[in-house]
Formats: C-alpha cells, sequence, structure tokens
C-alpha cells in the first residue's frame, strides 16, 4: 500500500521526519531548479535515487495538480482515530487544538494545517464526515505541516467536544452573529478553537457544544473571510495572547 506526495516543501518534510517512508521518488527530466537539486541531492544522501520522468507524466500522477518538478510514492503515515486523543491531551501541560468543522476543500485543508503548524496547536480534529482528505493536494498546500501536526478524525464531534471540557478545555466557536469580538476573547488557558464549514459556518449540534462564540470583526465591503485566512487570524491572536500571559 503507498500514496502519492508531491511539491518540494512536502518532500522536503518528510525526508526530514520519516526517510524510510519514501518507495520511489520522480523528478521532472531536464529541470535545473535552484530549489530542487538541494532537495534531491538529500534525497540522494539517505540513497533514495531519483527517477526522471517527463512533465506528461508527472502531471498525470499529480491530478493536474502544481507538483513543482517532484513527485513521490510513499508508505502511508500514521493514521490518528479519536481513541488517541486522551493520552495527547494528558501529555501537554495547556492544549491549543484546532476544530474543523465540515472542510470539505483539501486546498482548505492544507493551508488550515499549515498556520495551526506555525501558530503551535498540538491537533486538528475533524470529523470523519463531511470533511476533506488529507491527500496529497492538502498535504501540498500545507508545506509540510501535515507531517508535524496530528490530524485526528472522529466518529462524533460533539461527543468529542464533551471529552474535551470534561477534561478542562474552553471551545471557542467563531460565528459571524456572535456578540463579542476575537480581540475581546480570552484564548491563554487550554482551548480548542472551532471553525466552520467553508460558507456554512458550524452545524448547529457544534454550535451548541461550545463554551462561546467569538467573531472576527469587518469592516470593508466583504462579509466574510475563506476558512483557511480566518483560521489563520484567530489561531494567531490566539497565539498573541498565550505568548503574551
Amino acid at each position: 500500500m503507498s500514496e502519492i506526495i508531491f511539491g518540494i516543501h512536502a518532500v522536503q518534510a518528510l525526508l526530514d521526519r520519516d526517510p524510510q517512508r519514501f518507495q520511489e521518488v520522480f523528478v521532472l527530466k531536464g529541470r535545473d531548479d535552484r530549489r530542487l537539486q538541494p532537495l534531491i541531492s538529500a534525497l540522494e544522501a539517505e540513497g533514495i535515487v531519483a527517477q526522471l520522468a517527463n512533465r506528461q507524466w508527472l502531471d498525470k500522477k499529480a491530478e493536474g495538480a502544481v507538483h513543482q518538478g517532484i513527485v513521490a510514492r510513499v508508505k502511508p503515515g500514521r493514521q490518528y482515530q479519536e481513541g488517541d486523543l486522551p493520552d495527547l491531551i494528558a501529555s501537554l501541560d495547556t492544549p491549543f487544538l484546532l476544530i474543523l468543522d465540515g472542510v470539505t476543500d483539501p486546498h482548505n485543508l492544507g493551508a488550515c494545517l499549515r498556520s495551526a503548524d506555525a501558530a503551535g496547536v498540538h491537533a486538528v480534529i475533524v470529523p470523519k464526515d463531511r470533511s476533506a482528505q488529507l491527500n496529497a493536494t492538502a498535504k501540498k498546500v500545507a508545506s509540510g505541516a501535515a507531517e508535524h501536526v496530528p490530524l485526528i478524525r472522529v466518529t462524533n464531534l460533539a461527543r468529542t467536544m464533551r471529552l474535551l471540557q470534561e477534561a478542562n478545555i474552553w471551545i471557542v466557536g467563531t460565528a459571524g452573529e456572535a456578540i463579542h469580538d476575537l480581540y475581546q476573547s480570552e484564548m491563554i488557558g487550554p482551548l480548542a478553537l472551532v471553525m466552520g464549514a467553508e460558507g456554512e459556518g458550524m452545524r448547529r449540534l457544534t454550535r451548541e457544544h461550545c463554551d462561546a462564540l467569538i467573531r472576527i470583526p469587518m469592516v470593508g465591503s466583504v462579509s466574510s473571510l475563506n476558512v483557511s485566512v480566518a483560521t489563520g487570524v484567530c489561531l494567531f491572536e490566539a497565539l498573541r495572547q498565550r505568548n503574551s500571559r
């Protein structure tokens, strides 16, 4: 069993973290890229020989996505389950979690993972249904973050949120109609931030299990932000608060 990854950052991140997972690597024939050559050298130093392939073949393997001239076939990584969550929480002094309720676009999932990694999030929680898969596109957009931040899929999101509350984790959801804005919130303790689906927001049951609701203040003509952009805004405000505590 294997999976495909592509893109310079995604391949580099896996090489740094777990080079034993590589099975085959293919690079674009005739491409002389200053960013690609150091990666090829690093792969060869681990005994992984990059094979040459034409653009049409690489495009097909990447299903038309931007592969930056490198595609790899690798062994699947660890799949986190909801049963892993209690031990993860117990190992942390001040958990910082991100919950994505119904984010179905792999580009948005990858961008959220990238922001989560940059902001120091310990894990991202998603429902098994109505959620984007962590495929090659998501990993490419995540720019290596998918190899560092655990993505935990849960069967029942409401039940998982109750588990978090029993562990004294404060759950803050984002909603356009919330009374308090992001900058009036307090996000310095054990925290799970909930972001809703593209266009639809959080589901009713998810909203009901939040301890507080906040909104991002908007002063321009647009009424909402892309979910990955909104996630970055909220995570880095939480990080600012936690660093200034």
